[in-house]
């Protein structure tokens, strides 16, 4: 049979590809990891990982055992999590990112719910960049995020969606758009696309700033942004044009930016995302809190 240990230091391991980030999640040494999973490899009999001076990758035998451990694991911490919190109720500190104004008031409001179900349970509320989520959450800085989705990322859970709102184009004050009621996905193709830094996951970025309008017209990339008030000094200085949630006209009304609906574009959605291996009983508390908070 594997030990926790063994099981732990081989999961970490596969999703960051990295001996010395998966030291560093599990708080014990390289050389500790690297024995573990040395004799992993013995007891299996093949490797679980190619390693050369540049990268760490796993073997078709090492993605088998990843696939098959993975959501077994999970159950089982989940399993322990529920079981503590049914015997002892929720206690210790929930740290909670958000981006924004609208995320920022939408998760004071969840918290208020959970504090009332949790009393004995600490929430520590922290704005964030949106180039700041995914860092802290891998680095343990905070324990859930309120994210805008899609995101796809290996190691991270994201629960369902809370919020959907129309999506708008921020326009310079002075663009021909700015006169207009409404603009399509297709008009996209005459304006220039701010960007998302590239730090950003994939599927967030084709999401929100596509390459090309749906009938494959190329829209023209413009200077990345890493703020959303630098996207919108960006858009207000002439730069390019950006797609955004319904919530901006309400809390970033700026003389220099208008805010033009984007008729057959699909919805802004949000929702919380934490990693996966911190599925902890206070996180899956807060998701509850948030879900029951949004559907009444």
């Amino acid at each position: 049979m594997l030990e926790r240990h063994e099981i732990e230091a081989f999961l970490t391991l596969a999703e960051e590809l990295h001996f010395g980030r998966t030291a560093e999640r599990l708080h014990v040494t390289t050389a500790r990891v690297s024995q573990t999973i040395a004799k992993l490899e013995r007891r299996t009999g093949a490797p679980l990982f190619n390693r050369t001076s540049r990268r760490v990758e796993l073997t078709a035998a090492g993605q088998r055992l990843a696939e098959g451990l993975r959501p077994a694991w999970d159950a089982i911490t989940t399993a322990f999590q529920e079981a503590v919190t049914a015997g002892r109720g929720l206690t210790g500190t929930l740290r909670v990112a958000f981006v924004g104004a609208a995320g920022g008031q939408l998760l004071a409001q969840v918290t208020e719910l959970f504090r009332r179900r949790h009393p004995d349970c600490d929430v520590q509320l922290r704005e964030a960049q949106m180039t700041d989520l995914m860092p802290w959450l891998r680095d343990g800085g905070i324990d859930v995020a309120l994210a805008t989705f899609p995101i796809e990322a290996p190691g991270f859970t994201t629960g369902p969606v809370l919020v959907s709102e129309a999506r708008m184009l921020a326009v310079p004050a002075q663009h021909p758009f700015a006169r207009r009621s409404s603009v399509s996905m297709e008009d996209l193709a005459r304006s220039t696309m701010l960007q998302l830094p590239d730090t950003l996951s994939e599927a967030l970025r084709l999401d929100r700033t596509p390459p090309t309008t749906p009938s494959g017209r190329p829209i023209p990339r413009g200077p990345s942004a890493s703020t959303f008030n630098e996207v919108l000094t960006l858009v207000g200085a002439g730069h390019g044009v950006f797609p955004v949630g319904a919530q901006a006209r309400r809390y970033y009304v700026r003389p220099d930016v208008a805010y033009v609906r984007l008729t057959d574009a699909p919805p802004l959605r949000w929702g919380l995302l934490w990693r996966t291996d911190n599925a902890t009983a206070r996180v899956q508390g807060f998701g509850r809190a948030a879900t029951d908070l949004v559907n009444g």
